[in-house]
């Protein structure tokens, strides 16, 4: 294309008007079909030139930056950019004149959070820099797949250790138990003025004893396969009886319960006992989040293409970006007596039942876990999703 535009400049002092109009018709077209395939590419691109004026942003870019119209052309390319995260980025990058290779920024395009991979990228021409190329890549799927493998590692990593630690520690944690009940059984037989003090620090003992044997227990859950019995069950009427178990204890935290579940759901393949335990999880850390001061906890349910989708959202303070990759994993916590176990465990179950776990939380306005449970092939529809309900 600059080859043939250089000859057709060249050529045009011996050209007449025809010739003339013929090789502009031609460079049009040629620009056309080049603007054609750059708003075709998946990526978001925006070209500015050497004073940071924008020149060209192709059809993904407007989308993803919710531009429409071409006001913004010409302008400073960080002022035809509405979100200021992103605004204020480019402006900085490219102003102390440093190239970025990715940059992750969460945006609400739709109902949907997507994650875009922002990049700058000088625009060279003959070793001369002309301005700057922005690239901006749509890489929710490709983070969520790296997520996922990074959680799975982590869980095998944890197996591996846990069934190691947990063999050494129940021996000697069963020997000191029995040491200690026979160390009472003769304190007891004896009147010796320190008995009592000897009696609470075996006590203390006992209870740390105890305390330990209860980690150890909750580990192996953590680690061990699940022995899982999924029965067909109604999703709904399970969120009843959960529900039923949790209000009173809501209600005096000034937690009030609002439920959206869509009728006639299909049945599910769900074990009760495992289901309840990942949901009360969350729950929990939703009222630890909403504590002393009234909040809301909405629990949703509802249908999403071939699956079921469950939504627990509460008021709380939210989780900040930099955590949000972390809370899955095993002893990850905030809080100062927490396990570290709650969210692993509810990571744990729902990969036993097939069902993804995403998550939406934003600081200052509250936190959202979707569950989304596959349908039983019976109960599967054979035409796709009718768009009646909101996307996940």
């Amino acid at each position: 294309m600059r080859k043939l535009t250089e000859r057709a400049i060249k050529a045009l002092p011996r050209q007449n008007a025809e010739q003339i109009k013929t090789i502009v018709n031609d460079l049009v077209e040629g620009n056309k079909v080049l603007e054609t395939v750059l708003s075709s590419l998946p990526a978001g691109i925006m070209v500015s030139d050497i004073n940071h004026d924008l020149l060209f942003i192709n059809t993904q870019a407007r989308r993803f930056l919710k531009l429409s119209g071409n006001d913004f052309l010409e302008k400073k390319i960080w002022k035809a950019v509405h979100d200021k995260d992103i605004s204020d980025f480019i402006e900085s990058n490219l102003l102390s004149q440093e190239r970025v290779d990715e940059k992750d920024f969460n945006i609400q395009i739709g109902d949907k959070v997507k994650t875009l991979a922002l990049s700058i990228l000088p625009l060279v021409d003959r070793g001369t820099i002309k301005g700057s190329f922005i690239s901006l890549e749509d890489v929710t799927e490709k983070r969520a797949e790296s997520l996922r493998l990074r959680r799975a590692e982590s869980l095998a990593s944890l197996t591996t250790l846990a069934a190691g630690v947990a063999h050494e520690i129940k021996n000697p944690l069963g020997s000191i138990s029995i040491h200690i009940q026979l160390m009472q059984k003769c304190l007891n037989a004896e009147n010796d003025v320190c008995k009592a003090d000897l009696l609470d620090y075996l006590n203390v003992v006992n209870e740390e004893v105890d305390r330990l044997n209860q980690i150890v227990v909750n580990y192996l859950f953590a680690v061990r396969p699940m022995d899982t019995d999924p029965k067909c069950r109604c999703i709904n009427s399970l969120i009843e009886e959960l529900i039923e178990f949790i209000h009173f204890e809501l209600e005096q935290e000034s937690i009030e319960i609002i439920k959206n579940l869509e009728k006639d759901l299909p049945e599910l393949k769900l074990d009760d006992k495992l289901i309840k335990q990942a949901f009360l999880n969350i729950i929990k850390n939703a009222q630890a989040a909403m504590k002393g001061e009234a909040g809301l906890l909405k629990i949703s349910t509802f249908r999403v293409h071939d699956s079921v989708a469950v939504s627990i959202a509460d008021t709380g303070p939210g989780i900040p970006e930099e955590l949000k990759d972390k809370i899955f994993e095993p002893y990850f916590t905030t809080k100062d007596s927490g396990s570290g176990l709650g969210l692993t465990l509810v990571y744990k179950i729902m990969k036993e039942h097939s069902a993804e776990i995403r998550l939406n939380s934003i600081v200052g306005e509250g936190t959202n876990f979707t569950f989304i449970f596959p349908i039983p092939q019976k109960e599967q529809r054979l035409l796709g999703w009718d768009g009646e309900k909101d996307e996940i």
